[in-house]
């Protein structure tokens, strides 16, 4: 039987890493990651994610760049305001991994990728009398794929921000009152 699970906005972030200039990484997060995790521990492979993150909470920590990665030449969040993951399959990976196939949606473009998944943790009572759970999970995605293509040639060679995005999720989910799913 699935349990549902509501994501913790206030608790949970979706994280990037990216090179800048091909000598350092760039860290980026969103807050306000929302969404249902329907969770069937009998039957994990028939559980269910669905996450959708408000593009213009993006946040590197320099606003000058924040507000160029919500600019056309990257997220575009006018048009484009929110990133969704729905998941397709859900397989073992080991104890307490998963492989996690779903679609990712970036500015308007749907690809399927694999989040490698650890968790969910086992349920714990919060001090506000909620129920929860954890889980983490990773990927790596060519943000050209999602029609990120925006860059700029180095004087030395090479170019200021790489292709290779990598996504990393830490998400705290409530069990939803009537937390039982058909």
């Amino acid at each position: 039987m699935k349990t549902v699970y509501t994501i913790d906005p206030a608790h949970s972030s979706a994280q990037f890493v990216v090179r800048h200039l091909m000598i350092t990484n760039v860290r980026g997060a969103f807050s306000g990651v929302q969404g249902t995790i329907e969770y069937d521990p009998e039957h994990p492979s028939e559980s269910r994610v669905e996450a959708i993150i408000d593009a213009s909470n993006i946040n590197t920590l320099d606003a000058q760049r924040d507000g160029h990665l919500k600019s056309a030449d990257f997220l575009h969040v006018e048009q484009h305001p929110t990133i969704t993951f729905k998941s397709k399959k859900i397989v073992p990976a080991g104890d307490d991994e998963w492989k996690i196939t779903g679609d990712l949606t970036i500015r308007g473009v749907t690809k399927e990728v694999v989040l490698s998944a650890e968790g969910p943790t086992a349920e714990q009572k919060d001090p506000f009398g909620n129920t929860r759970i954890g889980a983490s999970a990773k990927t790596k995605v060519k943000r050209s794929d999602f029609g990120l293509t925006w860059n700029a040639v180095l004087e030395a060679g090479g170019v200021a921000v790489s292709d290779e995005l990598k996504i990393e999720l830490e998400i705290s989910a409530i069990k939803a009152q009537s937390a039982v799913a058909a």
